[in-house]
């Protein structure tokens, strides 16, 4: 990749403010797994030009997250067992309020996208006879999901990098995108407004080009509590204020995960079977709290370990495995209490032995030759890179308690997609977990899956129509003119204290969003929370006068969680009024409800029953693009039905020559 620089562009200026001009045919935007892929795709398909605009090309999930041993979900590529597209297609599309010809696109180039990675060089690890073996991942009724180790998605960004390098690809380092710039006629997207990182003044590069990628990964900004990296702050909402629509937003993926560093839990973590332990705010007056709410210890056990393959909390897991989520959230959220797994002593801090297990979990044990004395040495024999990534991260399992909370790991919606991966917006593609391809549950490691399906589609078809675009269609004149009117009306002195109640707001948005709005829903505070947040946002302007870059950019993001949050609570309000009922990773609380369980604790009483809406999606955009306090406009529409293709071959073989001579490449193909 050659490397871009501000002052590569052209100098304008918006009354005191700099914004240089650039001009490219594709702009990807995020340098995660998926936007490195699509980047790659486009250049492998010789589209010329193609930018990649990155905050920080070593921040961001891909890079910075992963778990015990992080998952890709494909069809199964070994065994006995059969599979097949159609079947692959079925398990996506069961998850709810998912489409279904984007269940079949998933499973269909699944296989095509895992080896297409592995010829990048990602190992995945293959038995004797070149089979990639599988195992059983979270909804997943098959062995489909594989793993290069607790890294996948690190491993997955570094060998795409690679390949990367040797293509003609710009790197723009350093860049906030903070809006879409749009063609005033069509509405299709003509640019990136970007916040330069690396000036030591205010200044902004704007990126003008026929497509854009958007591979910003999801909206960890929304919330206090996250598995998310730091780096990771997700830039949903710019192309929310642009006018695009949005897809299934109540629906996220919530779970168990360390607070330092910020890591799932899961899998072996919770196989090995440790000890949970609150204690007050100073570390004092331990308890052994499950045993509160889960009183038989072979049925606390049990949980404990299915944990590990029941990660994600799940309101049908209940009183079940989530139960463990809900004692948890009741220690932190509602008792104020901290809570840790404690590997150096087995569970209630009594001795363990087979009599005191359930046959899986025993069984499991002996599988993988991991009985020891103590949790931390049965992680050792069980999965060594598991204990030794928190050893590289300063954390001792068998010195160390490790304090851990429920938190927000994945959005399942985002922005609505067709089956080109092209949003409701001309022009904008969207991949990665940004795009809502997925609904209400959905397999381990098909996030992963998905977002290189995304940028494969993505990539052939804006190759495709390229050709028909060129510089022309780029008024520069009227692209510099909505940057400047968004810049309009910053001041030009910054109040005393502002910067520090930018922070205080910051953090208080996520900090009620987590505790209100997260996998525990008060369905008696969403409106006001609602009406809280617009207020918010008609004040956020005034933040933009901070004067030094990181506040600067800081107030950017700010406005950015605040749409990002009406949007989210103005989907769960709805969801609520059109009879949404707990489902998925979210459990709406509703005085008078119902318990969703046995022994689960009365303060969890919440609105349960039938999912009338799983067979629906809920779309949302604003009423007025660029407005971010016009009306919000919701629908719901029955899912795309999931299709059962039965072509003759010399059908589709004569359509695929045609294709392959439109685009150039048909010689070959006869």
């Amino acid at each position: 990749m050659r490397h871009v620089t501000t002052h590569n562009g052209t100098l304008h200026f918006a009354g005191k403010i700099r914004i240089r001009t650039h001009t490219c045919h594709v702009a990807v935007v995020g340098s995660g797994a998926a936007g490195m892929a699509a980047a790659l795709r486009l250049a492998e398909r010789g589209v010329p030009d193609v930018m990649l605009l990155t905050e920080d090309l070593l921040a961001g999930t891909s890079r910075n997250t992963g778990s015990d041993k992080q998952t890709y979900y494909k069809l199964t590529l070994s065994g006995q067992e059969p599979d097949s597209v159609g079947r692959m297609a079925q398990t996506l599309f069961a998850g709810g309020s998912m489409d279904g010809d984007l269940a079949r696109i998933e499973a269909a180039l699944s296989a095509e996208c895992f080896y297409w990675l592995a010829e990048k060089g990602v190992p995945f690890p293959r038995n004797a006879y070149g089979e990639a073996v599988g195992y059983k991942t979270d909804h997943d009724p098959l062995s489909r999901a594989s793993s290069a180790g607790p890294l996948t998605s690190r491993l997955m960004v570094e060998h795409l990098q690679d390949a990367l390098d040797a293509t003609p690809v710009a790197l723009f380092d350093r860049q906030q995108a903070v809006k879409l710039l749009t063609d005033g006629r069509t509405g299709a997207v003509r640019g990136v407004l970007c916040l330069s990182l690396d000036d030591p003044q205010i200044a902004f590069n704007l990126i003008m080009c026929p497509a854009v990628v958007w591979a910003v990964g999801g909206p960890a900004l929304v919330y206090a509590d996250v598995v998310y990296p730091g780096s990771q702050l997700g830039g949903t909402a710019p192309a929310l204020e642009a006018g695009a629509a949005a897809v299934n937003l109540t629906e996220w993926q919530y779970g168990l995960a360390s607070v330092a560093p910020r890591w799932n839990v899961s899998g072996s973590y919770q196989q090995v079977l440790p000890s949970y332990v609150s204690t007050d705010p100073d570390g004092g007056d331990p308890r052994h709290f499950l045993a509160e709410g889960i009183l038989d210890r072979k049925e606390r056990l049990g949980a404990i370990f299915r944990k590990g393959y029941q990660w994600p909390f799940d309101v049908r897991k209940l009183p079940g495995s989530s139960l463990v989520d809900l004692l948890v959230y009741r220690e932190t959220a509602l008792r104020g209490r901290r809570v840790f797994l404690d590997f150096r002593q087995n569970p209630d801090g009594l001795a363990l032995d087979r009599a005191g297990l359930d046959a899986e979990t025993a069984d499991y044990l002996d599988r993988t030759h991991a009985w020891a004395p103590l949790p931390w040495q049965r992680l050792c024999k069980m999965n060594e890179p598991a204990y030794a990534f928190y050893l590289e991260h300063g954390v001792d399992l068998s010195r160390d308690r490790l304090e851990i909370r429920l938190s927000a790991q994945h959005h399942n919606g985002g922005l609505a997609v067709d089956a080109h991966w092209e949003t409701t917006l001309p022009g904008l593609f969207a991949v990665g977990e940004v795009s809502g391809t997925h609904g209400v549950y959905r397999p381990g490691g098909s996030a992963l899956n998905s977002g290189q399906i995304g940028a494969l589609r993505a990539a052939d078809a804006i190759a495709r129509r390229l050709p028909g675009h060129g510089d022309a269609a780029l008024d520069e004149a009227s692209l510099l003119a909505q940057a400047a009117d968004w810049l309009r009306d910053i001041p030009e002195t910054e109040p005393a204290e502002l910067e520090s109640e930018l922070l205080k707001g910051w953090n208080l948005a996520g900090e009620r969003m987590s505790r209100l709005a997260g996998p525990l829903r008060d369905t008696t505070r969403l409106q006001e929370m609602l009406g809280g947040v617009c207020r918010e946002i008609a004040s956020s302007r005034r933040f933009l006068a901070i004067q030094a870059l990181p506040g600067r950019a800081l107030a950017c993001r700010f406005r950015d969680m605040l749409l990002t949050q009406r949007f989210l609570l103005g989907a769960m309000c709805d969801y609520l009024d059109r009879g949404g009922v707990s489902r998925g990773s979210a459990l709406y609380l509703e005085p008078g409800g119902r318990l969703p369980g046995n022994n689960v604790p009365d303060v969890f009483r919440a609105r349960t029953g039938p999912d009338t809406l799983n067979d629906r999606v809920q779309r949302i955009r604003l009423e007025t693009p660029g407005d971010l306090l016009s009306p919000l406009q919701i629908d719901w529409r029955p899912v795309h039905p999931l299709p059962q293709p039965d072509e003759a071959f010399e059908v589709v073989w004569q359509a695929w020559r045609k294709d392959m001579a439109q685009r150039g490449r048909g010689k070959h193909e006869t």
